[in-house]
């Protein structure tokens, strides 16, 4: 059993900052990656950034020089530092664990955090 638990979200207005954590726990054979997803209403979820076990980054083209994704040394923890937000930024955010078991994988979600950011 894999459990994951995002904290962090919250409301602040449109150029502040928010940091969002996220802590994979339980049976983790191998941590392959770690992100986090946004989920606009009415829209699909969608990457925001996520970081994999070599420490390389990825993020979306919309958050590129305004977010951060890092991750703790004993990689089961990883934040999301967000700088400069916009409205379009409000959503909520989920964090989700790819974990290796051998030859199969497993993905798990944590239960989302809400991030609003105000004009």
């Amino acid at each position: 059993q894999v459990q994951v638990v995002e904290s962090g979200g919250g409301l602040v207005e449109t150029g502040g900052s928010l940091r969002l954590s996220c802590a994979a726990s339980g049976r983790i054979p191998r941590l392959n990656a770690m992100g986090w997803y946004r989920q606009a209403p009415g829209k699909e979820r969608d990457l925001v950034a996520k970081i994999n076990l070599t420490g390389s980054p990825t993020y979306a083209d919309s958050v590129k020089g305004r977010f951060t994704i890092s991750r703790n040394k004993a990689w089961n923890t990883v934040y999301l530092q967000m700088n400069n937000l916009e409205s379009e930024d409000t959503g909520v955010y989920y964090c989700k664990a790819d974990v290796g078991f051998g030859v199969r994988t497993g993905e798990y979600w944590g239960q989302g955090t809400q991030v609003t950011v105000s004009s």
